[in-house]
């Protein structure tokens, strides 16, 4: 299959508004579809090309979308005996929201410019600058202070982008953290926020005396 460019991707994007979702490049979504205007929004992506976006709602009293998202494809789902659908998103590239679009339809559009996120589409770009030991140091003292295990073979397995990525995505961080890591310039910048967030939430635990199931790494 050749490969993806710029302009293989949608202009015109139906967006999913979720609050606190992260998907990032060849990251996994695995999403839970019940609400009327969402099952649409599914069936209409089933049925021409597959694609669309994943985007948190502004903050605060703002109306609207936040003006960065990440377009993702279904690569794989079901449909439940309830009427529900279960997808899975594979993370393509990220999108600034240019304006978002008056439609009829139950869901939100917007139209796309994925200009100034060329290199979401090639893997591992600057992977080899990923700071991969301060993060693993910083996952490790996490997981200890909580009572956690890790699968630490395939965590060391992993490559540098999966790494990051995956541990953002699940994450439990808040829809600001959670944008901050979408917006990141390189992989080593996300790299550096995701352990910064860390540190505090540890530090936070330190203070406290304990430590927090809240805050845990699902």
């Amino acid at each position: 299959m050749k490969p993806l460019s710029l302009d293989d991707l949608p202009e015109t994007l139906p967006v999913f508004p979720l609050e606190g979702g992260l998907l990032l490049p060849r990251g996994q979504l695995p999403l839970n579809i019940f609400e009327p205007h969402y099952l649409q929004l599914t069936e209409d992506v089933l049925g021409r090309g597959r694609y669309m976006g994943i985007i948190q709602p502004s903050f605060g009293d703002d109306k609207g979308v936040q003006k960065i998202g990440c377009l993702g494809r279904i690569s794989s789902f079901n449909e439940a005996d309830d009427e529900r659908f279960l997808i899975n998103l594979t993370g393509i590239a990220r999108f600034h929201v240019v304006e978002e679009l008056d439609v009829t339809t139950p869901y939100l559009q917007v139209r796309s410019d994925y200009r100034g996120f060329s290199d979401d589409l090639i893997a591992d770009v600057g992977a080899i600058d990923v700071n991969r030991e301060g993060l693993l140091d910083v996952l490790r003292r996490y997981l200890d202070r909580n009572g956690m295990r890790a699968d630490w073979e395939a965590i060391e397995q992993s490559g540098n982008e999966a790494l990051v990525n995956t541990l953002s995505m699940i994450s439990p961080y808040g829809p600001q953290e959670k944008q901050a890591l979408l917006e990141a310039d390189s992989l080593a910048q996300r790299t550096e926020i995701l352990i910064a967030l860390t540190e505090m939430v540890l530090a936070d635990m330190v203070s406290a005396g304990g430590s927090s199931n809240d805050n845990a790494l699902q």
